[in-house]
């Protein structure tokens, strides 16, 4: 699915300027990825491998929700070039995600504009809430799919 989702960002069309419609889409991708995450709980409780259903879980919201910001990103970049501290190809827009996402800080890209640095702090805001409640609920789910399948 993660190879899926990673074609589907090089291979789609991304032209459009970053816009109000693309801010509801990043947020509409968001409540697709908590729709996601809520139908692998689901599965979770059902499966006879919980733990193995959670990490599938994992395989496919992280990417997806990874994805949506860098093509975030790329779109700000397209609409607005001084927004971060270099031009931004999708890949250095995947990278750019990927530095957010796992908190190791800038380097030699970072936010400039306001709306940039505004879309940076949603991301960590994102990722806070993605790495601490949505794990969470996973790990309470494998749990209780492990207790269930005890019985």
């Amino acid at each position: 699915m993660a190879a899926v989702l990673l074609a589907a960002y090089y291979l789609l069309p991304l032209d459009s300027a970053f816009t109000a419609a693309t801010v509801m889409a990043l947020i509409g991708g968001g409540l697709v990825v908590v729709l996601l995450l809520a139908w692998h709980v689901r599965a979770i409780l059902r499966s006879r491998r919980p733990g193995l259903r959670a990490l599938a879980a994992m395989a496919t919201a992280v990417p997806l929700f990874l994805l949506l910001f860098a093509a975030a990103y790329y779109l700000l970049e397209r609409s607005a070039p001084d927004s971060f501290s270099e031009s931004l190809s999708r890949t250095d827009a995947l990278y750019f995600t990927m530095t957010v996402f796992s908190t190791v800080g800038f380097g030699d890209i970072s936010p400039r504009s306001e709306p940039a640095r505004l879309l940076t702090t949603g991301q960590i805001t994102a990722n806070l809430l993605l790495l601490g409640v949505a794990v969470r609920f996973l790990a309470g789910a494998v749990q209780e799919g492990r207790r269930l399948q005890d019985r």
